[in-house]
């Protein structure tokens, strides 16, 4: 039997190639979208379980609870550890000779250990004395980069060292003191990090913390940040990713399940005088089934094992890139993803191959025999005597009949068309979705130039903006200043941007709500208020100097900046009334030369350059969208290949008469190509709905995943000139695939033919 296999493919060289990069292609795929969603949440349960992170981390007002209070509380059953109390402060600490103060939360720490939120000390030591201090910073992702004995000011003249680096996955601070430092800084709040018992859903934690809140006196609690926001956007990138390789692993999986079935019922049909012979000299059915089993099983576990490792290959940058900020390297596909694979996709093939291989079993040898020696004839006759009376070309006309003497393998073939059109309609969808969300989310086109002074912001003043405006060629001038502040009940360091100037034609698209126009209120983006748990209308507080200012959302706008939040200048007032904007965004007016003008702001004393490009992830999902598309039409185009190619061999008696009467080689691959193409042209006109469809499913699951919003406008973009080319993607998948088999049939001479009768 294993002979008998080998020997087949040995003969049958082509449909092993097939079989065998198809698998390739689709195990690749499959492998690392499985990858992705496997590890999606993966890396950072690991990480947080080793650094024993916090369920919930809490913020309480220190002049409504005290600590034995809070102990005291804590003491709920359900709590497996708990960390605290610490005293918790906002401290304007600044760099000495490197720019302005940055808010950051203070907390008194004796030691880095204990039950919750064992903090990772990377470079130098823990604070030891009043005076010293180590700064939360991620040893491979960004940071505050403050450096090892440097100096930092403090409040009052307060000074401190920076003795050491620690990294909290609970983000439970920014910078760690000792408790005696902390009275230096007058501390308004106390910290409280909690482990729970049960803490897997948002419920559970919902329910722990109204226990280990529970009879505290009214106004303590200030904020909490769960894990489980943590890990979403830990998370987060992955998750998108895994969205739409889901997609296209799917349909290559489903695109390669019928080639597999054409490939094997194309061999039982054209072998079935060697099927006859078999039997006669003494294979039993299962043995005959099994040889065409195994024919189709070695280039599958062939070409899956091929696949496996490129797509181990390809998802660790992916993997890399989507947790590089989780505090550790190497993150890459679970070895159990590539058994699976490995077991699973030749187990699939093999399926797929059955039903095919159950028809060589069930055939008698004697019946067997004699089918393989004698001619089809009757299968399409009705359709080619309607075809032979239309005005159309002969040769068109018998290639449009020819599906129909195989209905069954046209209907395969057609199908693998009809997956490799949606899966093009999907992937054009995604990439023009994907770039006109960037162009409208960085305003592109609205914003040509922007321009900073020349002294960095320290240096920024009134005369800026009157001096842009004033310029040959400027249109709109919009002026911005970033100020850190801090959400109260928020570890997250959070950035306020007021907005002065032109906001009406080059501010954030307002997606729901309105533009925040009045003092105290914000703007901002849908990741925002998704992990803080707020909505449009919510207000909370914020820290930005030495005092509290209470803020509301008016509206959410397109913004990917996650940390971001959005006023216009009203709201300087409140927290930076002699802030001037240090860095401007400029519409140029029509015909004026963006590289002239920009000299033109160099010469006024200002720093000038073009607006910055596209988002990194953007570029990487548009690259692997595009890899992907690519392979999948490759494989449906060698679906078609492999049916022209069983058809051309069957027909080689009928294509030799057809030469013998006159047809030339022109028009045998003219026929040939237009029996493929009509099945094309139908695949096509069947896979744009399904691939408009799966776009407006894939999509919005992919910003669902990511957490942003997008305008309609970002979903509609199958227009009347894109339909019309993706309706001829088909007809062109068809045409190439067809091509080469088309070639050499009309390369066969009749001699040639007259001679193997």
């Amino acid at each position: 039997m294993w002979l008998a296999a080998r020997a087949a493919v040995r003969r049958r060289r082509l449909q092993t190639a097939v079989v065998g990069i198809v698998v390739f292609v689709s195990t690749t795929m499959i492998l690392v979208a499985l990858g992705l969603l496997a590890v999606s949440s993966g890396p950072f349960d690991q990480a947080y379980a080793r650094q024993l992170g916090a369920h919930l981390a809490v913020t309480y007002d220190r002049a409504k609870a005290t600590d034995a209070q809070l102990t005291s509380a804590a003491g709920w059953t359900g709590v497996a550890g708990v960390a605290g109390p610490f005293a918790q402060a906002t401290v304007e600490l600044t760099s000495d000779g490197r720019g302005r103060a940055m808010p950051l939360t203070v907390v008194g720490r004796a030691d880095p250990a204990g039950s919750v939120d064992r903090l990772n000390v990377w470079d130098g030591r823990w604070a030891t004395a009043p005076g010293e201090v180590v700064i939360n910073q991620n040893p491979v992702g960004p940071g505050f980069f403050f450096r090892i004995g440097e100096q930092i000011s403090g409040p009052d003249g307060t000074r401190l060292t920076v003795v050491g680096k620690a990294f909290s996955m609970s983000r439970s601070a920014d910078a760690w003191v000792v408790p005696d430092q902390m009275a230096a800084f007058t501390p308004t709040a106390t910290q409280m990090l909690y482990r729970f018992n049960h803490a897997s859903t948002t419920s559970q934690v919902g329910v722990a913390e109204s226990e280990v809140t529970k009879g505290l006196p009214a106004g303590s609690w200030l904020g909490s940040t769960s894990y489980l926001v943590l890990r979403d956007e830990a998370s987060r990138e992955a998750a998108t990713y895994v969205t739409f390789l889901v997609a296209f692993g799917v349909l290559g999986l489903a695109v390669a399940i019928l080639i597999v079935a054409n490939v094997v019922s194309g061999a039982v049909v054209a072998g079935f005088r060697h099927i006859g012979v078999l039997k006669a000299l003494g294979f039993t059915p299962t043995q005959v089934m099994a040889v065409y089993l195994t024919m189709v099983s070695v280039p599958a576990i062939v070409g899956c094992a091929l696949g496996t490792v490129l797509g181990n290959v390809l998802a660790r940058p992916l993997l890399s890139q989507a947790f590089r900020n989780l505090g550790s390297e190497g993150v890459g596909v679970p070895i159990w993803v590539s058994v699976a694979a490995l077991v699973g996709v030749p187990l699939i093939v093999a399926l797929s191959a059955f039903v095919p291989a159950l028809r060589a079993r069930s055939l008698p040898a004697i019946e067997a025999i004699s089918a393989g020696s004698a001619q089809h004839t009757g299968r399409g006759l009705l359709v080619q005597r309607w075809l032979s009376g239309t005005r159309l070309p002969r040769a068109v006309s018998l290639g449009i009949g020819l599906p129909f003497a195989r209905p069954a393998r046209s209907a395969l073939t057609m199908a693998a068309v009809v997956l490799g059109v949606t899966s093009v309609t999907l992937a054009i969808g995604l990439a023009d979705s994907l770039t006109r969300y960037q162009q409208t989310e960085a305003r592109v086109g609205a914003v040509q130039v922007e321009a900073f002074p020349d002294g960095g912001p320290d240096g920024a003043s009134a005369v800026d903006e009157a001096t842009l405006r004033s310029l040959p060629g400027t249109r709109y001038v919009l002026g911005m200043f970033d100020m850190p502040v801090r959400q109260v009940g928020n570890t997250d360091q959070t950035m306020l941007r007021l907005y002065k100037g032109d906001t009406t034609a080059l501010g954030q698209k307002v997606l729901e709500g309105r533009w925040p126009t009045g003092a105290g209120e914000v703007a901002v983006a849908k990741r925002f208020l998704v992990q803080r748990g707020l909505s449009i209308g919510d207000t909370f507080a914020i820290e930005a100097g030495k005092g509290m200012t209470q803020v509301r959302i008016t509206g959410m706008v397109m913004f990917n900046e996650t940390e971001t939040i959005i006023a216009d200048w009203p709201t300087a007032a409140l927290v930076a009334p002699d802030a001037f904007p240090d860095r401007f965004e400029i519409q140029l007016t029509d015909g004026t030369d963006a590289q002239a003008y920009m000299d033109s702001v160099r010469k006024a004393g200002l720093v000038a350059t073009p607006p910055e490009g596209a988002e990194q992830f953007i570029v990487i999902a548009i690259v692997t969208v595009t890899l992907l598309t690519l392979m999948l039409a490759v494989v449906a185009t060698l679906g078609v290949f492999n049916t022209a190619v069983l058809s051309t061999r069957e027909r080689r008696r009928d294509l030799g008469m057809l030469k013998s009467i006159g047809m030339t080689p022109g028009q045998v691959v003219v026929m040939v190509v237009t029996s493929m193409a009509a099945l094309g042209a139908l695949g096509g006109l069947l896979g744009i709905p399904i691939g408009v469809a799966a776009h407006r499913v894939v999509l919005p699951a992919m910003a669902d995943a990511a957490q942003v919003g997008f305008p309609p406008e970002v979903l509609d973009v199958y227009q009347a000139p894109v339909l019309v080319l993706l309706a001829l993607a088909g007809i062109v998948i068809a045409a190439v695939g067809a091509l080469m088999p088309a070639r050499s049939a009309a390369r066969t001479t009749i001699a040639e033919v007259l001679h193997n009768e």
